[in-house]
């Protein structure tokens, strides 16, 4: 009797102790802990899905414009505030635009337009070079301006220029960079595209546009609210007659081929 409550009394002691398991009892489930999110993690995720977001709006936005006119633009806008009222702007396509205009355009701004791909390396290194002093925008990266960012020198601007440039480059052709180029450049203080400029200034429509005026017109592109196609200072003249050459010389030697 005595060894039976012995025994009795220890097998009680095991189950509080727990050195055996009851009969019928559950075990209770073990909590894991999950791992909680790192911010670094978190924020590196996140910052991956804005780039790919503003990818994919960029390659819309220069797919939409491949075939639409783009629409009044960040710098009309803006000029039109400063002026106080709307500006003048007619959409024009390339071929009702005298061909002598697109040659002049291109002499005056970018000669070697149809030989790069958006960035003109022998312009590039020319100006710095030079110290800065002289631009060294091509036609394709002044579009990138015009059309979806804003005017300015800030790096941010600079950075988005040069991304989406290739962009436009590998969709448009060198024909439709140079339409929209000259339907949204600012040819005089509120005035916006080459029919709105030649009608302007000179009372013609652009496919009217004489060798002398539209050398006049791409004179004055690069300070159009200073310099004047219709009153010529002495420098906008001498600037003119250079670009007629320069014209003349890039439909000899082949460099105006991609847009004719």
């Amino acid at each position: 009797m005595a060894r039976a409550a012995t025994s009795r009394k220890g097998d009680r002691q095991k189950d509080k102790t727990g050195g055996r398991k009851g009969r019928g009892r559950k075990a209770e489930p073990e909590l894991v802990e999950r791992p909680r999110p790192r911010p670094l993690r978190w924020l590196s995720r996140w910052a991956l899905r804005i780039c790919l977001l503003a990818v994919v709006l960029a390659i819309a936005a220069v797919m939409l414009f491949k075939v639409v006119n783009p629409p009044l633009t960040h710098t009309m806008w803006a000029e039109g505030r400063r002026l106080g009222q709307p500006v003048e702007r007619e959409w024009v396509p390339a071929e009702e635009i005298a061909p002598v205009m697109l040659r002049s355009v291109v002499a005056a701004e970018d000669a070697n337009f149809c030989q790069h791909w958006g960035f003109d390396m022998k312009a590039i290194r020319a100006a710095i070079e030079a110290g800065g002093n002289r631009g060294a925008s091509t036609i394709s990266q002044q579009v990138v301006k015009n059309v979806y960012l804003w005017q300015g020198r800030n790096w941010t601007r600079k950075a988005l220029e040069a991304a989406l440039t290739p962009l436009v480059e590998a969709a448009w052709t060198k024909r439709r960079i140079l339409e929209v180029y000259l339907n949204v450049a600012e040819f005089d203080a509120g005035v916006f595209g080459v029919e709105a400029a030649a009608r302007h200034n000179f009372g013609v429509s652009a496919e009217g546009l004489s060798s002398v005026q539209a050398a006049r017109l791409a004179a004055v592109l690069p300070d159009p609210r200073d310099l004047s196609a219709s009153r010529p200072t002495a420098y906008v003249e001498r600037r003119a007659a250079q670009i007629r050459d320069g014209a003349a010389t890039i439909d000899r030697d082949g460099r105006a081929a991609c847009f004719q």
